[in-house]
């Protein structure tokens, strides 16, 4: 068996996943403990210490600590408080595994949690609390929970801010320090890693850095109150939307993979399902399954349909389908019981180290009592509405899910059109064409995604290469004769959440970098668009023939060699995008400044090198917002460096500052670098063996259109390694200078 449960001497529940196909490591560790297990006197605080562990310990100080040590390594790493759970995990590659494991167990157990610091980190905790205050999705959650009981906790406020958290109070301190004791013990928590290693390899790690926790037993968590306090008609919080809460008591402690069964089998797309019948009726855009919360027995479950125009006066026959369907699901489910578990060996298939690592810290058993979920799924009022019937059926297997799941490595194919202009409207039609396609291939463990950047058009397929040349082939025929559905919608309004200001602006990048003239779009212009586009093409993992087939469909022609890669031109460009949020949001691209390879060998040291000191000086030392970042980042085949912040209180004009103020001191940071050590760890990191799977692929597609060879990545690090630091010094010294072009993004528009 490739999974093993262990108990260490301390208490420390440990999970171990081996899987030889991964490349990366992964490790979650979880904390029986969350924002509900905090005295309501304080707020927040379950929140605050998560933010406070990662701030360094003793031993492995800010430019040392986990955060820092996973930038540099090229890794992932995050945390995350629930109302029960606590979650700290990262993925790194097999040979900083360990020391990644180090980090993150010593910072669980040798936290300095310093007044100066916690003073520090709860302007950060108030940033984000200003941020989550003005979400959109954020408020509607909230709004939902105004439907449960005022006794039980998720009716609190639990995110935490400057009042809720009074630093210098004896008494706050105390409950932090008891509440830190109380649940940051090994008892309290379970370790699950996965990797390529053999299980005994993992086990030694477990054991060796497990062993470090206080020992201690599972302390039981004060059971909630009841989540009703007596039948209430479902909320209604946004006029486009319908939403279904559900309300459960008394559940078996193995009902997570019973609600995850029903989501699955709720969002289903295919023929026969609810999905498939509320879309032929044009009633939704789209229709979300979800669990809001569950813990002791309790779920509290939401439907949510998000209504098109004709939907927006079909509230009542919404509500009735749906229970329609469920009373024909409650008799049926069961023969799904081996399509799901197709779908479940599929899933784990192709996971990767951390999402294997998540899924197995659940401890599942096997169970799948459904029925006990089902039964307690009721309207909240009898209701009368009635409706003509539908003949519901269970869906057809999927095809993509038959066949030879044992692929050593992912695959991946990009298809990309050079268009006359952006066609927004046409791209909106074909993408929802595809949604039921996409929902099918991700079932199969291939992820399709339809985008559009600028004047192009490209299609990405990832994963199992064994299913890929079939959902291509399905793909093309769908782009060139859409669906009678999606040509119905043409012109329809596509409404999405609003989002925080920097992921507006991260969404929107490539379009104001590309600067592309956007057409009026007729559903009739399809053909016409088709004809005079120009294709490129790349596989990887596939063989060369596998897709002769598919070429003979693609609609357009060829695109002639070379590639021409958009060019900035020299200077500043501004881009102002209005936001309706108070705080302010700023990118800052600059491009690199041709595009040789020695080009691209020094922005990439750059950004290396600056990363996490970029984090460091706008997010700990200045405090400027939770949202903070920079990385190496390409569109189109240009490469360049992206800086981002988001701030509750600094201005555009003084973000702007703070980056290029950044910038003028990369030269010392360069010169005070161990430079010969950091190539190593960054040409460490561009081995494609070690490379998640999707970030290989995108960085062999972008050197392709970059017009790269076929000996670009062992160019590409022999460049670093050569590098020498006056080299560096000049290349930072040109950044300073838009010499290359940049590009500012801002959520208001720049004063200076």
């Amino acid at each position: 068996m490739p999974i093993k449960y262990l108990t260490l001497s301390n208490g420390l529940r440990v999970v171990l996943y081996h899987a030889p196909r991964l490349n990366r490591c992964a490790a979650v560790l979880r904390v029986a403990a969350g924002s509900h297990d905090v005295s309501p006197k304080w707020p927040g605080l379950a929140h605050f210490l998560e933010h406070l562990l990662f701030l360094g310990t003793e031993r492995f100080p800010a430019d040392e600590n986990l955060m820092t040590f996973v930038q540099r390594h090229g890794g992932q790493v995050n945390a995350s408080t629930r109302e029960r759970l606590t979650d700290f995990f990262f993925e790194l590659s097999p040979s900083a595994f360990a020391q990644g494991l180090e980090r993150l167990c010593d910072m669980l157990t040798h936290p300095r949690l310093a007044p100066a610091d916690q003073l520090r980190e709860r302007d950060v905790v108030h940033a984000e609390f200003i941020a989550w205050s003005q979400d959109t999705q954020a408020m509607a959650q909230a709004s939902l929970m105004q439907w449960v009981s005022a006794e039980h906790p998720l009716r609190a406020f639990h995110a935490g801010n400057r009042y809720s958290l009074p630093v210098p109070r004896q008494a706050f301190q105390q409950a932090l320090q008891d509440f830190y004791q109380c649940f940051y013990q090994a008892g309290q928590m379970t370790l699950s890693l996965s990797g390529p290693q053999p299980l005994i390899e993992l086990e030694a790690l477990a054991t060796q850095y497990g062993s470090q926790f206080v020992p201690g037993e599972k302390h039981q968590q004060q059971p909630p109150p009841r989540l009703l306090d007596a039948l209430c008609t479902q909320p209604v919080t946004d006029p486009r939307r319908l939403n279904l809460l559900f309300a459960c008591e008394d559940l078996p402690e193995s009902s997570a993979e019973a609600v995850r069964f029903l989501c699955t089998w709720v969002i289903d797309a295919r023929p026969g399902g609810l999905l498939f019948e509320l879309r032929e009726r044009g009633f939704i855009q789209a229709l979300k399954a979800e669990p809001l919360y569950q813990f002791g027995g309790q779920l509290l479950l939401n439907i949510e349909f998000t209504l098109s125009d004709d939907g927006l006066d079909q509230r009542q026959t919404l509500t009735a389908l749906f229970f329609d369907w469920l009373s024909f699901f409650k008799t049926h489910w069961p023969a799904l019981r081996e399509e799901y578990a197709l779908l479940q060996q599929r899933r784990l298939a192709v996971s990767s180290a951390l999402d294997l690592a998540r899924f197995f810290s659940e401890h599942l058993n096997g169970k799948l009592p459904v029925n006990a979920v089902l039964d307690q799924l009721r309207p909240a009022a009898v209701d009368n509405f009635s409706i003509e019937p539908v003949s519901w059926h269970l869906p057809e297997p999927n095809p993509f899910l038959r066949g030879d799941v044992d692929d050593s490595d992912d695959g991946a194919v990009f298809l990309r059109w050079r268009l006359d202009a952006a066609h927004p409207a046409l791209w909106q039609m074909l993408n929802s064409s595809l949604q039921n396609l996409s929902h099918a291939a991700q079932q199969a463990g291939v992820i399709l995604n339809f985008s559009a950047l600028g004047n192009f058009w490209q299609l990405t397929l990832s994963g199992l290469p064994s299913p890929m040349p079939s959902i291509l082939q399905h793909a093309l025929r769908l782009l060139t004769e859409p669906d009678s559905k999606a040509l119905a919608q043409f012109g329809q309004c596509h409404r999405e959440p609003a989002q925080i200001a920097i992921r507006q602006l991260l969404k929107q990048l490539p379009d104001d970098y590309l600067d592309a003239r956007e057409a009026v779009d007729n559903v009739n212009d399809l053909a016409t668009v088709w004809d005079s586009a120009q294709w490129t093409t790349f596989n990887l993992g596939l063989a060369a023939d596998a897709l002769e087939g598919e070429h003979l469909m693609i609609p357009g022609t060829p695109e002639p060699p070379p590639l021409h890669v958009p060019a900035i031109p020299p200077g500043e460009r501004q881009k102002a995008h209005t936001s309706n949020t108070s705080e302010n949001a700023l990118l800052l691209f600059c491009p690199t400044r041709g595009q040789r390879l020695s080009d691209e060998a020094a922005w990439r040291l750059l950004v290396h090198l600056g990363q996490a000191a970029f984090y460091q000086r706008l997010r700990v030392e200045l405090q400027l917002g939770y949202a903070v970042f920079s990385g190496f980042r390409q569109i189109a085949g240009q490469s360049g460096w992206l800086f981002g912040v988001q701030s509750p209180n600094a201005s555009v004009d003084e973000i702007f500052d703070h980056v290029q103020a950044f910038i003028s001191k990369l030269p010392a940071l360069i010169a005070a670098s161990d430079l010969a050590t950091q190539q190593q760890v960054l040409v460490s990191q561009l081995d494609q063996a070690t490379m998640p799977p999707g970030q290989a692929s995108e960085w062999l597609w972008q050197a392709y259109l970059a017009g790269r060879d076929a000996f670009y990545p062992q160019r590409l690090r022999d460049a670093l390694l050569h590098f020498k630091k006056p080299q560096l010094l000049n290349a930072a010294n040109q950044l300073q200078r838009p010499t290359g072009g940049w590009l500012i993004m801002t959520s208001r528009p720049l004063t200076r």
